[in-house]
């Protein structure tokens, strides 16, 4: 059990403020065991993912000093950014690695938004794997609204009751989801356009939830003062609907109003084989193996 290893991708309320980042960042990595593979920060999302691997003993530890942390740090009543969020610490996923099972990142989950709940008076909800109602398994159900409107209806609205915590948002910190859930891809496109409405309509043409490609999550995002807007998405199966599959469809539906794809990006970490699915398929590669890449073949021996 001690040798088992879990990911961790929490992110926050803040992307603008460098020194808030790095005291974050710097609380989440003095836990013993904890070893930081990346931090992404976007300043208009006003929003850090901070990527990690922690063994399984110190990941209710780590999540915590994370919750901690951003508490102390992060004020709601005064964020503004393009992404929906409802808590300073707005989402924790744990992430199963090698021969961890998920049902420990539900345990793991569970017993995080326990301690998030009595240590820090901050309300939880359970998501994906570790929900236990059907209708919290989608983050966007949960975090509707957002720290704004939750705010004003969980007092009132018994079906918006947190699974541990008060019946009301922190004041400054909102309210936390913390989850279990397989690895997923974090992807963004960005369109030459400022008007808002292609985009949105675009992440309505792709996502699953509106009759879209299935596992892709999407959302459409004014980046304000940048002459551009965002196709944000996570693709939670990338192996079953590719990244090429997605920019394509993307761009064919893009290219209907005249409107190029200026860039993409990735946030966070991505899995090499993604990467070269992408490669493959780009390059029209036949009889590709992945052993002819450098550094797998080198790694394998």
């Amino acid at each position: 059990m001690s040798d088992q290893l879990v990911e961790c991708v929490p992110n926050f309320s803040e992307g603008r403020r460098p020194e808030v980042i790095d005291s974050i960042r710097d609380a989440v990595a003095a836990v013993e065991g904890v070893r930081v593979l990346d931090l992404h920060a976007d300043v208009d999302h006003n929003r850090f993912v901070l990527t990690y691997v922690v063994p399984v003993p110190r990941a209710v530890e780590s999540g915590l000093a994370a919750a901690r942390a951003a508490l102390q740090r992060i004020d709601l009543r005064v964020h503004e950014g393009a992404h929906p969020r409802m808590g300073a610490l707005d989402v924790f996923p744990f992430v199963p690695l090698f021969d961890t099972p998920m049902a420990r990142c539900v345990e793991l989950a569970g017993d995080l938004g326990q301690a998030i709940a009595t240590d820090l008076g901050i309300p939880v909800y359970l998501y994906e794997e570790a929900a236990r109602r059907p209708d919290r398994v989608n983050l966007e159900n949960i975090r509707k609204g957002g720290f704004e409107t939750l705010r004003s209806v969980l007092p009132e609205e018994p079906e918006r009751a947190p699974d541990f915590g008060p019946r009301a948002v922190h004041p400054t910190a909102g309210a936390v989801a913390v989850g279990a859930r397989r690895p997923l891809i974090a992807f963004n496109v960005y369109l030459a356009t400022a008007d808002p409405a292609l985009a949105k309509s675009i992440a309505r043409a792709i996502r699953h939830s509106s009759g879209g490609l299935r596992y892709v999550k999407a959302l459409g995002l004014e980046i304000a003062g940048s002459g551009t807007t965002q196709v944000s998405m996570n693709l939670t199966n990338f192996k079953a609907t590719s990244l090429v599959r997605v920019v394509d469809l993307i761009r064919a539906e893009a290219a209907r109003w005249g409107v190029p794809v200026v860039r993409s990006e990735v946030v966070g970490l991505i899995p090499l084989d993604a990467m070269l699915d992408a490669a493959e398929a780009f390059l029209q590669l036949k009889g590709f193996s992945r052993d002819q890449v450098l550094e797998r073949r080198l790694l394998s021996e």
